[in-house]
């Protein structure tokens, strides 16, 4: 089964305009899958070079131009996976772009905070971004009608949306396990300030246990044995490692809006439920809401990004709770959503309508989420 990727059509349509393409996503999400569709459908003659070989990073590492050029040939699209295991990979892709202006290089990376900070200078003005994420609803109702899509979702929340686990539904837990160790790992622990992968281990596992909720990081320090400035350290790299990401409080004009703590979601549920070993159904859960709340606001934020839409996104509390899940802020317009597993009334809060009277408000619940993503 074939899932035609959302940003699919947006990479082509940016091909041979004098820029390099980058995309970001982690391990598994089909980031190769991708490009060899890129390539099959491409009339050029194609090179893919996959950097996890000794061979090919040496053949790209600290290279001329006509290195370069002699390396690859007459090859007009140039395919380089996990890009960020080259040393220097920013010059290089500098150097091919600036070069040689009937190329094109596709660049794929599973860690931003490796491929990002070594493109992000010698690339300026040169590179067009895309982020590939886990399959979205939108991309599976290519296959799911409405009916379907609705009855999977305790599916989507218990196991996620990574490709494989969408296709190979007998042994996705296997899978996942797997997943949410080899290769969540991978990238993070290769990271030369990262030491203690038990740390590692338990400080997901603590997170995961606290997804929809403010999270302490001086709490998170007490609990670890390590120092809040090494707790907020590894969260920031584990969320350029796609693994998690956290949504900052929103906070204008009232004084006892909340302004420090954060929330830290998954950016797959499967993943979350993989690293507590906890594959229950919704009804022998009590996390059954948190888990839907993470899966719409990950939803939302794939659905925007494969629009290429960024907005900001925060949560919204006050000092004596009041609470709104998820706000978007797209050029001064905030859009309000409460997020509930089940149908029920809610109301917008009277004092959140009257401090950001230009907002709108909505509820997203298990009956209407498709409508919203």
């Amino acid at each position: 089964m074939y899932i035609q990727r959302a940003i699919y059509n947006k990479i082509f349509h940016n091909l041979f305009k004098n820029k390099a393409i980058i995309i970001y996503g982690a391990r598994q999400v089909g980031k190769t899958t991708l490009i060899n569709k890129i390539k099959d459908n491409s009339k050029y003659k194609t090179i893919y070079l996959n950097c996890d070989e000794t061979d090919v990073r040496q053949a790209l590492t600290n290279k001329t131009s006509t290195e370069l050029k002699n390396f690859i040939g007459d090859n007009k699209l140039v395919i380089i996976d996990e890009a960020q295991r080259v040393q220097n990979i920013g010059l290089s892709l500098k150097l091919l772009t600036d070069n040689f202006k009937d190329i094109q290089v596709i660049a794929t990376g599973s860690s931003s905070f490796e491929l990002s900070n070594k493109i992000s200078e010698p690339l300026t003005g040169r590179k067009t971004e895309f982020h590939l994420y886990p399959f979205s609803v939108k991309e599976l109702s290519q296959n799911l009608s409405d009916i379907e899509l609705s009855r999977s979702l305790e599916d989507f929340l218990i196991f996620g949306m990574y490709p494989e686990i969408n296709v190979n539904k007998s042994n996705r837990k296997n899978l996942l396990l797997e997943l949410a160790t080899s290769y969540s790992y991978k990238d993070v622990l290769q990271f030369d300030k990262i030491r203690n992968s038990a740390i590692l281990e338990k400080l997901l596992q603590l997170l995961a246990l606290q997804i929809g909720s403010e999270v302490s990081y001086t709490e998170l320090a007490g609990n670890l044995g390590i120092d809040k400035n090494t707790v907020a350290k590894y969260i920031d790299i584990l969320e350029q490692a796609f693994i998690i990401f956290t949504l900052k409080p929103f906070s204008r004009n009232l004084r006892n809006e909340l302004k420090k703590l954060r929330k830290v979601f998954f950016w797959d549920t499967g993943i979350r439920n993989a690293l507590i070993n906890n594959f229950n159904p919704l009804d022998l859960r009590q996390d059954a809401g948190a888990l839907f709340e993470n899966f719409i606001i990950v939803e939302k934020i794939k659905k925007n990004s494969n629009n290429l839409t960024f907005p900001n996104y925060y949560f919204w509390r006050t000092q004596d709770k009041k609470e709104i899940d998820l706000l978007e802020e797209i050029d001064g317009k905030i859009s309000a959503y409460e997020i509930k597993l089940k149908k029920e009334k809610v109301k917008e809060h009277k004092i959140f309508k009257e401090t950001y009277p230009n907002s709108s408000f909505a509820t997203i619940n298990k009956n209407n989420f498709i409508e919203f993503l």
